[in-house]
């Protein structure tokens, strides 16, 4: 969505206000949204999980001896680098733009890069490709206590090729 105020900016400030029953929405840009006086009550309040992930997104990338390209979110405009100092999205989009460099901080931190929490309480059996990976993720460790490392590599590309497909078919949604 575009600024209202500019027309040139992607809006990333909402505001919806309630006047006499009469509901008034303004999607703006971050710049005009400052101009119209509206800032976001976290601009100047210390955020320990931004230093956390910048700490551990500098660490991981002064470790690499390739350069990061500046990856750029076509949405909201915010670079990889400017995420790594700050530690905050600028949009929902920038999930799904910074993903592959995202991955190996999240298998620091979860442990994995998938997510497995809880389901909805309607949802009685976990959907198919949590279960797949289940398996073949049994089957792996079964492979490797039997010291059958043949099939264990096997199945490790099989996981790998899984979780890749997997990855990028939810990318596209």
């Amino acid at each position: 969505m575009i600024c209202q105020d500019c027309k040139k900016q992607q809006a990333t400030v909402h505001m919806t206000q309630i006047v006499n029953n009469e509901k008034i929405v303004i999607s703006l840009c971050k710049d005009c949204a400052g101009k119209r006086g509206f800032h976001s009550p976290l601009d100047n309040v210390p955020f320990p999980l931004a230093e956390i992930l910048s700490g551990l997104m500098q660490q991981q990338f002064t470790q690499k001896t390739e350069p990061v390209v500046d990856i750029k979110c076509p949405h909201c405009g915010l670079t990889f680098e400017e995420f790594t100092h700050q530690g905050r999205f600028g949009c929902g989009e920038c999930y799904k733009e910074f993903r592959p460099q995202l991955e190996p901080i999240m298998r620091k931190i979860h442990g994995s890069s998938l997510h497995k929490g809880k389901l909805p309480l309607s949802s009685v059996e976990p959907p198919l490709p949590v279960k797949e990976e289940k398996r073949i993720e049994a089957e792996l460790k079964k492979a490797i206590e039997t010291e059958d490392f043949e099939r264990a590599a096997d199945l490790r590309d099989k996981l790998k090729a899984f979780r890749e497909s997997y990855l990028a078919s939810k990318a596209g949604d």
